[in-house]
């Protein structure tokens, strides 16, 4: 099939079986463009848990289509490529988590989503890139640990100095992989341009950003701000989206490193034979599932 008649298909079996589209704001065009809701995990994890499609195609990685499923037990949640994963969600497993838990008893663990279901269930509260700083607000213990992401955890940690926050060692490799270089070399070859950079590197890069935040609250910044030129420091799948809805404004990746392979493994095909075949479906032992789910839904909760 060519392209459109690609399109066309998946169109008409997504009518056909009740289905909906989720994707991440860091896949390629194409799915973004195919796509109902685009987002980050945030608003993915939100459209999961109120959508009345029957089937959920979860175009991202693993973690994202357990999150659906865990949000939306009664669905058929399809992950179109299946070893789509997040090797940052890989770097922690339960067993690690629970030695974590015992070094520091009473403490809460607050677990980011790109994380498995099992260690979601072994966590008191999930958070995303967009909600981490409410949801530690949140806590009444000024101790908390937070998995996975030792970057995210910093950038807390500085922002909220009352809490002490204990991260584990885990790193997400893409935006970890940005230089302290790079961003003065953005600097300065383009000294006008604000650099926007997201929580997940390193804290030496965002030191010299002018702005932090989700793939989300970029996209927002971009959308809110009077400047013509930007430096963006996230995976380069937003460049999409900041194109189509700034076509008057420039933007440079802060990096040609920011690019997540997981993230570009799902291709139109993929989508077309998820909805043809309903295969690749995301199960989640319903034990795991229960309790994963109170940590996520204390998340949705605040949000």
């Amino acid at each position: 099939m060519s392209e459109i008649e690609l399109i066309e298909e998946i169109r008409r079996l997504k009518k056909l079986k009740n289905a909906i589209i989720l994707a991440h704001n860091y896949q390629i065009p194409e799915i973004q463009d195919i796509a109902d809701v685009v987002g980050d995990s945030l608003k993915l994890s939100q459209e999961a848990a109120k959508t009345k499609a029957e089937i959920i195609i979860l175009s991202g990685v693993s973690f994202m289509a357990e999150s659906a499923k865990i949000l939306s037990p009664n669905k058929k949640v399809l992950l179109p490529v299946y070893d789509a994963g997040c090797p940052m969600a890989d770097m922690i497993d339960v067993n690690k988590l629970k030695q974590f838990k015992r070094e520091y008893p009473n403490a809460p663990v607050v677990c980011y989503v790109n994380s498995s279901a099992e260690v979601k269930a072994e966590s008191d509260i999930c958070c995303t890139s967009s909600n981490a700083l409410k949801v530690i607000r949140s806590l009444s213990s000024n101790k908390v640990l937070f998995i996975p992401d030792m970057n995210l955890g910093d950038y807390i940690a500085k922002q909220l100095p009352q809490k002490e926050i204990i991260s584990w060692k885990g790193f997400c490799i893409t935006h970890h992989r940005v230089k302290t270089q790079e961003a003065l070399a953005s600097k300065k070859s383009l000294p006008e341009a604000p650099i926007l950079a997201h929580p997940e590197c390193s804290q030496a890069v965002v030191a010299l950003a002018d702005f932090v935040g989700s793939t989300s609250q970029i996209i927002n910044y971009v959308r809110e701000s009077s400047k013509q030129t930007f430096i963006i420091g996230t995976e380069m799948g937003v460049l999409h989206q900041l194109n189509k809805e700034n076509p008057d404004k420039k933007f440079y990746l802060l990096s040609q490193g920011l690019i997540c392979t997981n993230m570009k493994k799902t291709r139109l095909k993929d989508i077309y034979e998820a909805l043809l075949t309903e295969k690749n479906e995301i199960l989640i032992d319903e034990v795991v599932r229960l309790k994963a789910f109170k940590s996520l839904n204390r998340m949705l909760n605040l949000s």
